[in-house]
């Protein structure tokens, strides 16, 4: 199973891939814990210690140079653009119970498109995740989906977005959609989070017409000190976990 998830900022994306992440974890499942999104911190959210000491991908110069034979940075040039990487996963994860972690952090460029060392090293490692690896893939994305190409998005079996009761969330929704059609990305999932009453819920199924409904998350205060307290959520007293729980049958029955 591979899963991507996406969202606005501040909606709670990473707080939902935490807990889906830990709660297949909790059931036996190996999975594969993907940091996508520059500006999240998955490996804290998941209770990793030191998780701030996780250096991620793209700012690994060395590593960079070593298999693309071009220094972190360049543009143009010749490079491998099809550099090794299915040591990766293993070589450079943080792990906590059955979850392995990795970073991959962003890439600094001055317009779409870029073609550098960086971007050519993540999308490898993109492609070998999703179409080689065994293991359940939980990717947490920034809502550009940029990671994600036409030749890993076929392979992925739901991007799953995640909104809050507002309307800039169901616009940042619209265009991941139409972000995920241009590159072939089908299997859409909508979750509901931080909802306070059943207005909201009516709310987001009014306005999120043509969407799939994969179900809601309340609004939980424990969520946001867990936040502020550096904790997992998933270590806290939440019905939030309950919740997720009952979702992943209905992601994909093969992993239930």
């Amino acid at each position: 199973m591979k899963l991507a998830v996406s969202g606005k900022g501040g909606v709670g994306k990473t707080t939902f891939s935490a807990l889906l992440i830990r709660t297949l974890n909790a059931q036996g499942k190996h999975v594969l814990a993907i940091d996508a999104d520059p500006d999240a911190n998955l490996a804290a959210a998941l209770g990793i210690p030191d998780a701030q000491s996780i250096t991620p991908i793209a700012e690994m110069k060395e590593l960079i140079f070593e298999r693309t034979e071009a220094q972190s940075g360049s543009i143009g040039g010749f490079f491998k653009l099809n550099p090794k990487v299915d040591d990766l996963p293993d070589a450079l994860s943080a792990k906590i119970d059955n979850i392995k972690l990795m970073r991959l952090g962003g890439v600094k460029k001055g317009g779409s498109g870029c073609i550098c060392p960086e971007s050519t090293l993540l999308r490898a490692l993109m492609t070998h995740i999703v179409l080689a690896r065994d293991e359940v893939v939980v990717m947490d994305m920034e809502a550009g989906i940029e990671h994600l190409g036409r030749s890993t998005a076929s392979a992925v079996d739901r991007l799953i977005v995640v909104v809050e009761p507002g309307r800039r969330s169901i616009d940042t929704a619209a265009h991941i959609r139409k972000l995920a059609s241009e590159i072939g990305l089908k299997n859409i999932v909508v979750v509901g989070n931080k909802i306070r009453s059943a207005k909201d819920e009516e709310y987001l199924k009014k306005h999120l017409h043509g969407f799939e409904l994969l179900g809601f998350i309340p609004y939980d205060d424990a969520l946001i000190e867990a936040d502020l307290d550096g904790v997992s959520p998933f270590d806290v007293n939440s019905t939030a976990k309950a919740n997720v729980d009952s979702m992943i049958p209905k992601l994909c029955p093969t992993v239930a």
